[in-house]
């Protein structure tokens, strides 16, 4: 499981740090004042950012399922707010003391229901089970770098307008051709 790995990456890469620590053992008194300079100085030195970082490790691929989780909430929302409005609308064409549809009402209702799509889902265990091996597969992508996306980007558009201008040319030379067999 990569999250495991990741943490234990994290645990050897602090290691060497800890062990430069441990050669130089300050007395007693000089360690009481070294404890509180490290911990006035922590924060200035990036101690907020050491926990920030460590956090999407520890979580790990973890993050895309609760991402997708959430996505998926949203999405159900929304379409259920836009289904909602339609029926309304024409419910409210149909019996007129309905009147208008009130959004004010819909879309609460709408993140209720998304919410509680999404909280059915998560229960179920062979749902959650499926989106964390699909999520686990992804982090295992070597995804492509910037240059080489912008490399093949480059490829495909410079072979798409080669291919436009071909085609369009081998078109008016038909066209000619053939125009000048039918005249005859």
């Amino acid at each position: 499981m990569s999250t495991e790995d990741d943490l234990e990456k994290a645990k050897d890469e602090a290691a060497p740090d800890e062990a430069e620590e441990a050669e130089v053992s300050p007395s007693p008194e000089e360690a009481g004042a070294d404890a509180e300079t490290r911990e006035s100085a922590a924060p200035a030195e990036g101690g907020a950012d050491a926990d920030a970082d460590a956090a999407p490790l520890q979580m790990g691929y973890k993050r895309y399922v609760y991402a997708a989780y959430l996505a998926g909430a949203v999405v159900v929302g929304f379409l259920f707010a836009k289904v909602g409005h339609v029926a309304w609308y024409r419910l409210g064409q149909w019996k007129p003391e309905l009147g208008e549809p009130q959004d004010e009402l819909l879309f609460p209702v709408a993140a209720v229901v998304g919410v509680a799509v999404a909280l059915y889902y998560w229960r179920k265990p062979e749902s959650r089970q499926y989106a964390d091996e699909v999520a686990e597969e992804l982090s295992k992508v070597t995804w492509p770098s910037r240059k080489e996306v912008t490399n093949s980007t480059t490829v495909v558009v410079l072979t798409t307008i080669f291919a436009t201008v071909f085609f369009a040319l081998m078109d008016q030379f038909w066209k000619f051709v053939t125009d000048k067999i039918y005249s005859f």
